[in-house]
């Protein structure tokens, strides 16, 4: 599994819980976070700038997908929408046919460049509200491995 993230996690809480998550993974799957540098836009930023600061980050994360074999899992508010079962059936089905290299990306505040979405296997929406991207990497780390553990028929929280 690699997640490709725009940014950091700044805050130790969001480092804490992402270490937690990807210590729970180790059973079940290799993790690898690439992260790609955040360009800094200011609020008041015209749309070409945004579109300009969208463009890198694509680039970036294009050069870094290929390296990347496997299937890639590209998260925006208005992609498919799995509850844990499906995603679970989903991973398992990959997994099952050989796609043991996934890349998850997960975009920026500005969000994704449509070239990144367009590259993508699959569409993902965590909600179709909008979180801040440190914490749709946490989310993203406890569905991975509640995936894991359904797949494995261990216990987990419903």
């Amino acid at each position: 599994m690699r997640i490709l993230a725009v940014g950091k996690l700044r805050e130790k809480h969001w480092q804490m819980a992402a270490n937690d998550y990807a210590r729970r993974l180790r059973p079940y799957a290799r993790l690898e976070i690439w992260e790609i540098s955040e360009a800094r836009i200011q609020e008041n930023a015209s749309r070409a700038e945004a579109e300009r600061t969208l463009s890198q980050s694509a680039s970036a994360i294009h050069e870094k997908l290929s390296r990347h074999s496997g299937p890639v899992v590209v998260l925006d508010r208005k992609g498919r929408a799995m509850d844990s079962l499906e995603m679970a059936r989903w991973l398992e089905a990959g997994l099952l046919e050989g796609r043991n290299e996934i890349a998850w990306v997960i975009g920026g505040p500005l969000g994704l460049a449509s070239s990144v979405l367009k590259r993508a296997d699959l569409v993902l929406s965590l909600s179709s509200m909008t979180f801040p991207h440190q914490m749709a990497r946490l989310m993203l780390m406890e569905q991975i491995y509640r995936s894991f553990r359904i797949i494995h028929h261990e216990p987990y929280h419903k």
